[in-house]
């Protein structure tokens, strides 16, 4: 248990400032793992354009499967992250959102999306000489 914590009636009462993520037990790390995780990013960063229906998203987030967005949405929605919502129409709609707490989330990780776009020929290059040096050693 994270120091600063309480367990009541099987509920983790939040009574600490602060996680820690390098504890084994610390829920801060499953939530660190879900929004580090390729399809939460990819999925959180559409969603920041805008609410989206199921297909739409799967579409626009390729190479998900339906059962991974699936799965995946439903993790952010249990966190707070996303929100759902469904109209009665025939078939019946379902849209998804980023609620308030995923939109503090979107800047952090928008700025890791940046990062990642812009420095990916001076990764390519770090790998092609990481690549060459090991080959040279074999």
């Amino acid at each position: 248990m994270q120091d600063g914590t309480s367990r009541t009636l099987g509920h983790l009462q939040e009574t600490w400032l602060r996680g820690d993520v390098f504890a084994a037990n610390c829920p801060t790390r499953q939530l660190l793992d879900r929004i580090a995780d390729k399809w939460s990013t990819l999925i959180l960063i559409v969603l920041g354009e805008g609410p989206i229906r199921f297909n739409a998203l799967k579409q626009r987030v390729d190479g998900v499967s339906q059962k991974m967005l699936s799965q995946t949405l439903k993790s952010l929605e249990r966190d707070g992250l996303v929100s759902r919502s469904v109209v009665a129409t025939v078939p019946v709609s379902v849209t998804y959102a980023v609620t308030p707490l995923g939109r503090t989330l979107m800047a952090a990780m928008q700025s890791i999306i940046d990062w990642a776009e812009t420095r990916m020929p001076e990764v390519a290059a770090a790998q092609t000489a990481y690549d060459q040096r090991s080959s040279d050693a074999h």
